[in-house]
């Protein structure tokens, strides 16, 4: 067998092996079942008999239930030579953030779930979106190339108003943030801000400190007053 062939037969094995891991991550999008165990950066999810030993962030360990309880948890299947893993979360938006991040030059699963260990999915949007170098870099072993980074790669893959929605919906139980009726950008910045959980006079401050220019959206608003608040 020539180099050449032998090359080929190597490239068919490795592209046969990275098909077979997607559509193997595709069958585990999601395990329910009973929390049999939680440790400091992993919990254990017994389904059909099987415990399934999975990886979450720092940020859901705090939102976790009793043990025994049942729970759903939407998972990612990491697959590299020298390791096997699953990550988990309790919503599919928070995995798609963690999926965006693997997806960042420079950012590996430990990484990105340390990313999601210092900070919430939501705080990540509105820190990418004001460019919040600094809040990013609070991460362990995000340094602040990594993060500006980051937030040049993320920036236009996420959305301002699907971060409101996200956290209205986190802490009101669903909904979406309004726009105000007949009200000008600056009030409608004000009131988006506060439905974030700000108070209404950190909010009005916030948006007063924004030079309002004439093209400015209620938006574009909102992006410059985070930064006054962050």
């Amino acid at each position: 067998m020539s180099f050449k062939e032998k090359a080929d037969r190597l490239a068919d094995v490795y592209a046969f092996g990275d098909q077979f891991w997607k559509d193997l991550n595709h069958m585990f999008s999601y395990i329910k079942g009973e929390l049999a165990e939680a440790q400091a950066d992993s919990i254990v999810v017994e389904a059909a008999g099987i415990g399934y030993g999975i990886a979450v962030p720092g940020t859901l360990l705090d939102s976790l239930p009793p043990l025994g309880t049942q729970v759903k948890v939407y998972t990612h299947l990491y697959v590299k030579d020298d390791l096997v893993a699953l990550y988990g979360f309790f919503t599919r938006e928070d995995l798609r953030i963690f999926r965006l991040l693997l997806g960042v030059s420079g950012i590996g699963p430990k990484g990105a779930l340390g990313i999601l260990s210092a900070i919430s999915t939501d705080e990540l949007r509105f820190a990418v979106l004001s460019g919040d170098v600094k809040s990013i870099s609070r991460a362990p072993g995000i340094g602040t190339k990594t993060a500006q980074r980051l937030i040049i790669e993320l920036k236009d893959k996420l959305d301002i108003q699907e971060a409101f929605e996200s956290r209205a919906a986190r802490t009101t139980g669903g909904g979406v943030v309004k726009q105000a009726a007949g009200g000008d950008q600056r009030s409608e910045a004000v009131q988006a801000l506060a439905a974030l959980g700000y108070s209404l006079s950190d909010a009005t401050r916030a948006v007063r400190k924004v030079e309002h220019g004439k093209e400015m959206s209620a938006e574009d608003i909102i992006k410059e007053a985070l930064k006054n608040l962050l």
